[in-house]
């Protein structure tokens, strides 16, 4: 079977409460319940949490919270990976025999159905452990800039000061909005971005939320996306 992993604590410092605060009408995590429900691809869709508002609303949403997150593993410092992996083991634990785990994140307001489908395509034909959507950066990393105390500036890479961006390989990022993986993977505790595929997805739909300014940025963001139809 195929699980969905929705690690989503309760102690965000930077955004105080960012995983249920309302966003567009409804909790933050409402929309990453919802976009995995729609997609029809999981069996189970749960939600891994120390905090008791956030297990409530995420089965108000069609989630399902059938353990507690151990303390030890929700502070500030905890990869997702074992997060991911002690879900994983717990859902084990219940009889359930899982074969593919997708790590949704909670604040993901445009993540998409479709994504999710290539993604879980691409895992299912290829050999990789991981699969994660993947967006090109605006500019050409080769050739950026560091300011120095005394307002000069200088390239990072002074061997591309002169190659035309044109001429240079194309870098990526992680979008971070979810990771589909094999459940030997997670519990093996293996690397995402070493042992997985980048699915490329267009720069527009992704946005990291990590202050009030993110929050802002993505809430005009949805607002014109909606406006114009777009599909979110």
């Amino acid at each position: 079977m195929n699980i969905a992993i929705i690690p989503a604590r309760g102690g965000s410092k930077r955004i105080p409460r960012k995983n249920i605060k309302n966003f567009c009408g409804k909790p933050m995590i409402a929309g990453a319940i919802e976009v995995a429900k729609a997609s029809g691809l999981f069996d189970h869709i749960v939600v891994t949490t120390d905090d008791a508002e956030i297990s409530e609303l995420a089965r108000k949403w069609g989630a399902e919270v059938p353990f507690v997150r151990p303390a030890a593993l929700a502070d500030d410092y905890t990869p997702t990976v074992p997060v991911v992996a002690h879900a994983v083991g717990a859902c084990q634990a219940l009889g359930w025999q899982v074969d593919q785990v997708c790590c949704i994140y909670p604040a993901v307001p445009f993540m998409q159905c479709a994504d999710l489908v290539a993604a879980l395509q691409m895992l299912e034909t290829n050999d990789a452990d991981y699969v994660f959507p993947v967006a090109a950066y605006p500019s050409a990393i080769q050739r950026a800039l560091r300011q120095l105390p005394n307002g000069l500036m200088e390239p990072f890479y002074s061997q591309y000061a002169s190659t035309r961006t044109q001429d240079l390989e194309p870098a990526y990022y992680d979008a971070g909005q979810f990771y589909w993986g094999r459940v030997y993977a997670w519990l093996d505790g293996k690397n995402i971005h070493q042992h997985g595929m980048g699915l490329v997805i267009p720069s527009w739909r992704v946005v990291d939320i990590d202050n009030a300014e993110d929050w802002q940025r993505a809430e005009l963001m949805a607002a014109a996306f909606n406006g114009a139809n777009r599909p979110v």
